[in-house]
This record gives structure tokens, sequence and C-alpha cells, in this order.
């Protein structure tokens, strides 16, 4: 079976079980690593492996053609995107303003357009979008005036001398009450059994919990010269109950951020039926 999820720590933790064979009766994998702006355009062209991860905001434009895993992905609480700037600065301070972000396609660029349309006056002047890892040198640098990070970014900012404008995370959670939807599992509609792949990929995610040091090796060669800790820090934020099963707060989390955003014209308007749909 070919899947395809990014290098960061919480997919190699999540997965490592699964891509080495741990898991009775799972079929081989063929993995490809990939940045998740890369994966989301595979899905949106009807490329690539028959089951990757993407991002929720992507879901809109491919449920047609994919189901959604209900686990394996991301979502959880105080783990938000971030928007940060050179110097200490207010939302109203970015009106005219250009702004980096990761991905038009990405969770994150949908928390950031909804927070700015309640939160700056008159709106920005211009999104940029640049490799995520690029984005902290470029407001450093001067390059832009502010940057929406994702990632590890939320916990080596401080690294650059950046400060925190807004946590997307803590925006989202006081308006809505929900966890914020960031990665998930889908599978190409009639590629595979999708009642079985979320029975293995929920077994890979129980496997990482009992045998947390079992994929430490794997989760550190692909985590980019990520330092242990972090990369334990990025696996203790984003791997969590929802990982395990999106339950109802997780559903809701998901139809709520994507209604939303379709109702701002950010996304194309969608069945929602197909959320459940495997």
């Amino acid at each position: 079976m070919n899947i395809a999820f990014s290098p960061c720590p919480n997919d190699t933790f999540v997965f490592h079980a699964l891509a080495h064979g741990l898991i009775e009766g799972a079929p081989e994998l063929e993995v490809t690593y990939a940045d998740i702006d890369i994966t989301n355009n595979w899905a949106a062209n009807g490329e690539g492996p028959e089951v990757m991860k993407i991002s929720y905001a992507a879901l809109p434009w491919v449920l047609n053609d994919y189901a959604l895993i209900p686990c394996g992905g991301a979502l959880g609480r105080g783990c938000g995107p971030l928007v940060l700037t050179k110097d200490a600065a207010t939302a109203a301070d970015l009106a005219g303003k250009r702004i980096a972000v990761p991905s038009e396609r990405s969770t994150a660029y949908l928390l950031f357009r909804l927070w700015a349309a309640q939160s700056i006056p008159g709106g920005i002047k211009e999104v940029i979008v640049m490799p995520f890892e690029k984005i902290m040198p470029a407001v450093q640098n001067g390059e832009i005036d502010a940057g929406l990070v994702i990632h590890e970014a939320r916990f080596t900012y401080q690294n650059y001398g950046l400060h925190k404008l807004a946590d997307m995370g803590d925006w989202w959670e006081t308006d809505t009450g929900l966890p914020i939807p960031l990665g998930a599992i889908i599978a190409k509609r009639g590629a595979v059994d999708h009642k079985q792949l979320t029975e293995w990929v929920r077994s890979s995610v129980q496997y990482a919990w009992k045998h947390p040091e079992a994929s430490r090796d794997y989760v550190l060669e692909h985590a980019q010269e990520m330092d242990a800790n972090v990369a334990d820090s990025h696996i203790e934020l984003y791997v969590n109950e929802f990982t395990e099963n999106l339950g109802e707060d997780g559903y809701e989390a998901i139809r709520s951020l994507l209604t939303r955003a379709a109702r701002e014209g950010l996304v194309p308007e969608f069945d929602e039926k197909l959320l459940f749909a495997l």
C-alpha cells in the first residue's frame, strides 16, 4: 500500500509501527515523505498515493474522490498556528501589511483569514505563500511584515528574536470551544478498504503509545535536525485522543471550520455527509 505523510515527528511517531510491519495483517507500506502542501496538491489533482496526510482545509476540494479516515491525523487544543512579527505589535498594526503563510490550502491559512476578518481593520495588503521553514528568517530580516508559522516553530520562534502577535488556536478555541483540525488522513475511494485501513492506522497509534521508545530513531532520522526534546514536545502536542478517534468533538470541529470557511468563500461548498462516508 502506498502512503504519503510528512517527516514531522507526529506523523513518523504515528505511522512507525505500520511502516515497519509491526501491525498484524497490515500490508507492506511504500512511504513517500512529503510536505503537506505537496500532498494537498496531489489530492486535488487526483495524483499521489492512495493514502495521504493532507490539511483539513483541503478536504472540500477532494471529498468526492477521497474518504476521511477517522484516526491518524492531527487535531488538538493549545496547538494552533502563530502570527509572528519582528517587533511587538497589535492586530491593527497589520492593516495594509504583507503576511507570509505556509500554504493557501492549510488550516493555518483558514484560521488566519477568519481571525483577520474579525481583527484587522481594513485588511492586509498581500498574502505570500512561502515554505514554512523560511518564514521566520523572512520576518527576522524584514522581508515580510509578519508570518504565520506552524509545526515546531511554536517552540523555536524566540530563537529568532520574534514576537507572538496572536495564537490562532487560542482564538479558535475561545470562539468555538472546539479543537483545531490540522492534518487529515485520507484514502482514495474504491482503492482501499477504508474500514480495514482505519483499524490498521488506529493500531499503529496505539502501538506508538504503548512502545514510545520503539519509534525514537525513526522519528529523529526524519526530524530535519530537530532537537530531541523539541521532537518530544511536538509529539506530545499533536498526538492525542483525536489521533486515535475523531469522536463527536473532532467531527464538529472539522464541520465548523470548513462550513465557516465556505461561507467566507475560502473553500468550495461541500456535502457534509461525505465527512462521515467511508
